[in-house]
Order: C-alpha cells, then structure tokens, then sequence
C-alpha cells in the first residue's frame, strides 16, 4: 500500500540458492546516502527503547500485498537481531477504516498471540482471501483460531488498543509514511521501497543506520566519561634547603 507510486519489487534475499545477509549485500554495493537512500527527520519521533537499546521499526498494514511479501524475509532478519537492537512493528492507518486492523495487531500483542498469529492474518487475506477489514469479520477469524471470543473482543475493544492504534497514527506522521513497508531507525532515520528502489536493500540500509547510531553513541560515551574525569594533580616537588 503506498501513497505514492512505488513498487517495494523483490523481497527475496536468496540468490543462487544462497542466502545473503542485508550486511553481506551492503558489502557488495555502495553505502547508503542520507536524502537518496533514506530520509533524516526534520523532527525526532519518541523511542520506546530502552538505554543502550538502537529502535528499529517496520510500519505495515496487513491488506498490503508488499507487506505479505516482505513478512517471511523480515521475521528471518529480525530473529537474527543483536540484543542491543528493538524491533517493533507498527501498524499504519492513512484512513479511517484501516483502524480495525490496527486494533487488531494491539489485541493480538497485548493477549501475547502476535507469534502465533500475525503471520496467519497476512494469510488469511492474501492466501484465503478473507476480507478482514472489519470489526466483525476480525473477531469472527480470531474467535476460529481457537482464542477465546470473550477475552479478544475485551480487548480488541479497550481503550488502550485505541489508544496504540492513535499513537501509531501519530508515529506514522512524525516519521512521514508515505508507503508500506517502511522502516524507522532510532526515532531519527525513515527509509522505504520507493527511497532504497527494493525491501532487500532496505534492510541494508536498516542495518547501516543502526551502525551509524551505535558508533554515536559510542563516541558520546567516551567523550561524556573524558569530560567527566577530574584533572590530573601532580604533588609538588619539594625543595632541598
């Protein structure tokens, strides 16, 4: 889904029958340019991670058929993320009627179902293609995948899943989504398929940007702890009467 008109193209990180890592493409190609590759935001997004953490987001709306593509290839990369690396999915609404689905992915994370079931909402619509685009449709799915229909709808119809669902909108305009999937670096960086021309190369220039934070950080760090050492007092010589 996109705003503008972009194709995400190939998802796929296979080439040769051989599987190469986003770092191992990088290599292999020229390093990501700030306005070319990604955006710098004019305006920093709040980061839910905690310290010594990197954030890294992935911005989806499951109806997207680019985001059903880059699901498998995106799950592989994220559980080969370092610890120091938060990932967090968000999912998008440049409408009114996508908000179903947003509290949908806030139900099924707050009941701690979104590893069992995200993958099969991705699914369900483009594998089954079931029209999950309402409240209605959403519960009478949910309630077939063997979750209690009582606790889901408690809270699929919370306050606090519209609530995440409003903060998220919020987060998609901070960062400037204009298309999914997009990714977000650290509450300061936004890349996408129409920036990075392809997901494979987005991941590349994920993986970039999270070094480039670290090495911030690093260098902060080491400068605060430099500035923060009491100056060096030499005893002073006494003279020989």
């Amino acid at each position: 889904m996109k705003r503008r008109d972009f194709c995400a193209g190939s998802t796929s990180l296979a080439v040769a029958g051989t599987l190469l890592t986003p770092r191992m493409l990088l290599a292999q190609t020229k390093l990501p340019q700030e306005g070319v590759d990604f955006i710098k935001l004019d305006k920093p997004a709040l980061v839910s991670a905690a310290v010594g953490q990197v954030q890294v987001i992935e911005f989806f709306w499951y109806n997207c058929p680019h985001c059903n593509a880059f699901e498998p290839v995106l799950a592989q990369w994220v559980a080969k993320l370092p610890q120091d690396v938060a990932f967090k999915r968000v999912p998008i609404a440049f409408r009114d009627d996508f908000v179903p689905q947003q509290r949908l992915f806030y139900a099924l994370e707050a009941l701690g179902l979104t590893a069992r079931l995200h993958a099969k909402v991705f699914d369900a619509i483009h594998t089954q293609k079931l029209n999950l685009s309402t409240g209605e449709a959403i519960v009478d799915w949910v309630s077939k995948q063997g979750v209690d229909k009582a606790r889901f709808v408690e809270q699929f119809d919370s306050f606090a899943s519209f609530t995440q669902a409003s903060q998220a909108k919020q987060l998609q305009t901070v960062y400037q989504v204009e298309g999914v999937p997009a990714m977000g670096v650290a509450g300061r960086f936004y890349t996408d398929g129409a920036l990075a021309k392809n997901m494979d190369r987005v991941l590349q220039v994920v993986e970039f940007l999270v070094d480039q934070v670290r090495h911030e950080s690093a260098r902060a760090s080491q400068k605060k702890s430099t500035e923060k050492k009491p100056p060096s007092v030499k005893k002073p010589v006494e003279k020989k009467s």
